[in-house]
């Protein structure tokens, strides 16, 4: 089990399938309680997808490997405007 920094228990499953990884995080928190969001990662898109109970539907955002690892790096920097050097 994982804690976070104001020691809050955080649980989530992760399951490996034929084409994807599986990651489901669970929301145990204190009231209001967000739906789980589950993870899908494939070689060529990662799909965030949440239960919204105000449309009854399905939220879904997809990103490449890469903007997942840029979200990932931004996520701990402070703010402000940055860009990485070009690759080569």
């Amino acid at each position: 089990m994982i804690r976070r920094k104001n020691n809050v228990r955080v649980m989530f499953t992760i399951e490996h399938e034929f084409d994807a990884s599986v990651i489901t995080l669970i929301d145990e928190g204190k009231s209001p309680l967000r739906e789980d969001v589950t993870v899908q990662a494939f070689a060529s898109v990662i799909t965030f997808e949440q239960w919204d109970p105000r449309t009854d539907t399905v939220s879904k955002i997809n990103m490449s490997p890469e903007q997942l690892h840029d979200l990932t790096v931004a996520l701990n920097l402070p703010e402000g405007i940055y860009r990485t050097p070009p690759k080569g």
